[in-house]
């Protein structure tokens, strides 16, 4: 009997992030207990206290949950990549994710699975060429991160817990992440391409997103990396095309690489890096997405 079959007790970090938000609001619409782990004093019987930079989390308040959700890190477009940024990032997620691990291994009954939050930035470049779960890491910041990112879940595995990490594309959302930062330009009519535009973009309706973080938690095969992307990414220019037709504005204005270079430093090698990443586990494991195509994910937020 799958976790969503029941009422279960389940933990989550980063729970006021874009996903985090998101995945409380759809659990508890469902009749789920949710605990939110928090970086201060608890203030309410849903709420559990944990400092992941000093690798120490309230584990009484992690007592009889079924599933852990841990997708808190610090946010990788927020600001520029300073080499202090750049640490923050790493940490954030190596830090956090071995505090957790370890946190569920202490528990009396510990829970079915913990499904860590990861990133497609684990491949790096991969031009035109499609890749699934099987590719191996690329190289760079990013791909570094997130090979120590989710090698900080051993602990979890290895006393015998089902560990899943969601490999998660460009979330297409109004509110947060690449997308939010793209739609008020694009509504003003000032959106193009970005660089060539021929880079490849992997992108995830929020919706599916949501939808697929669950299908992993119910799923009892699912276990190491899950590429939560479309089944069909496409390139920054037909983005731009999309972007345009859903929100029935021209989109003239592209957007040379030497000034997003400048105004993003490295985090410009993200944006203009080509990433063609296709969701061969969840397909395999039967997941439906309700929006599949970049037309339908963008107005499914509109």
């Amino acid at each position: 009997m799958g976790l969503m079959a029941h009422r279960s007790r389940i933990a989550v970090t980063g729970a006021s992030g874009l996903i985090g938000a998101a995945l409380v609001r759809s659990l508890r619409a469902d009749g789920h207990e949710v605990v939110r782990l928090v970086r201060r004093p608890a203030r309410s019987g849903d709420e559990c206290a944990w400092d992941p930079k000093r690798n120490h989390v309230d584990t009484a308040g992690l007592a009889g949950c079924e599933a852990v959700v841990h997708l808190a890190g610090a946010g990788v477009g927020d600001r520029r990549w300073t080499a202090a940024y750049k640490k923050e990032i790493r940490d954030s997620r190596v830090l956090g994710t071995t505090a957790i691990a370890e946190a569920v291994t202490r528990l009396d009954t510990p829970p079915r699975v913990l499904l860590c939050g990861s990133a497609i930035g684990y491949y790096g470049d991969t031009g035109d060429r499609p890749v699934d779960e099987s590719a191996p890491a690329g190289r760079g910041f990013l791909p570094s991160v997130c090979v120590e990112w989710e090698a900080a879940a051993a602990p979890a595995s290895e006393a015998g817990i089902r560990v899943a990490h969601a490999r998660t594309g460009l979330v297409v959302s109004r509110k947060g992440g690449a997308w939010g930062r793209l739609f008020p330009i694009f509504k003003a009519g000032l959106g193009g391409r970005l660089g060539s535009g021929e880079q490849f973009w992997s992108f995830i309706a929020l919706h599916d997103e949501i939808a697929a973080l669950r299908h992993i938690l119910d799923t009892e095969s699912l276990t190491g990396p899950v590429n939560l992307t479309a089944p069909e990414p496409v390139t920054n220019r037909e983005v731009s095309a999309a972007m345009g037709r859903v929100l029935r504005r021209p989109t003239p204005f592209p957007v040379p690489a030497a000034a997003l270079k400048l105004a993003l430093g490295d985090f410009a090698e993200d944006v203009l890096g080509s990433q063609r990443v296709l969701p061969g586990r969840l397909l395999e494991s039967g997941f439906r997405f309700a929006f599949p195509t970049v037309d339908e994910a963008i107005a499914s937020v509109v």
